[in-house]
């Protein structure tokens, strides 16, 4: 199996007519994603790559049947075009935009506590299921289809780990970017619950950074809630206090955020720790060994 996409996901390009919306949905459709819409508005009646566009996140779900959204719209529209969706009634939204204004996403918030949307994002890479569905900007090709979760807040560690365990012959269920922002719409805890509930996944990479106590949430549900091993890394352990680093959550503001902290408590969690990135797939590798004897 696989957690939030797979072959039934018939996905929206909300800004398909954008340059970076074009682009990633002709990739989407080439690994084999279903891409069945776009949304822009005053383009509707218009086509991309042979997907029929929409004026509104509404006609799409009437016209084309969509249950998924991918959101490439500039970041003034960005939060707008998420609300669209949700009221919509798609269940899983995936939001790649950058540079949201902070208070745009508590608005977010406030909107999605009364509805049943995921919202993957922003400023994320995306979800890929590999071998069935890409909904995001990641590339296909260096992901392997097996019994791997992962979880990440960072974009290029994310393709650097699952370079690594692809290379060692460890495939993966679901790559899940949840993005960096301060307020990011799907935490490490809510991925992975689905994780233990997905009875393909037999292990998770958990890929943190500086900043926020989010690890520390994790922690506490592999401490009482996962049955499934973990392999956490927590990235920035070098970064200076009140510099933010990459992303806009990345800021260490009191010992809890800082990368030591997050992987002691992780550690003391039961999570095998990969003290560096290049670390990670033999980390994996070891949990995977342990679990075949």
């Amino acid at each position: 199996m696989s957690i939030l996409l797979d072959q039934k996901t018939r996905l929206l390009v909300q800004g398909i007519t954008g340059g970076e919306g074009s682009f990633h949905a002709e990739r989407c459709l080439r690994y084999g994603t279903k891409v069945v819409a776009g949304v822009t508005p005053g383009k509707g009646g218009s086509q991309v790559a042979g997907v029929p566009v929409f004026n509104t996140v509404e006609q799409a779900v009437a016209g084309a049947g969509t249950n998924a959204s991918i959101i490439f719209v500039p970041a003034p529209f960005a939060a707008d075009a998420i609300l669209e969706a949700a009221d919509a009634g798609l269940k899983l939204v995936i939001c790649i935009t950058e540079g949201i204004p902070i208070m745009d996403m508590v608005r977010v918030h406030r909107h999605l506590d009364r509805r049943t949307t995921t919202l993957i994002g922003p400023n994320c890479p995306g979800v890929i299921s590999p071998g069935k569905a890409l909904a995001g900007i990641m590339s296909g090709d260096i992901h392997l289809p097996g019994n791997v979760g992962l979880v990440s807040r960072s974009g290029t560690l994310t393709y650097e780990s699952v370079a690594q365990l692809t290379k060692l012959g460890i495939g993966q269920t679901t790559c899940v970017g949840i993005g960096g922002d301060p307020l990011p719409g799907s935490t490490f805890v809510g991925i992975l619950k689905l994780f233990e509930k997905d009875r393909d996944t037999r292990a998770v990479v958990l890929i943190g950074e500086i900043g926020g106590t989010m690890e520390q949430e994790a922690a506490e549900f592999i401490r009482s809630g996962m049955s499934k091993p973990v392999v956490a890394f927590v990235a920035g352990a070098t970064a200076p206090p009140g510099r933010r680093m990459g992303h806009a959550g990345a800021i260490i503001s009191g010992s809890s955020g800082r990368a030591e902290e997050k992987m002691e408590v992780l550690r003391q969690a039961g999570a095998f720790i990969s003290q560096s990135p290049a670390g990670i797939g033999e980390a994996m590798k070891k949990v995977m060994d342990r679990l075949a004897q």
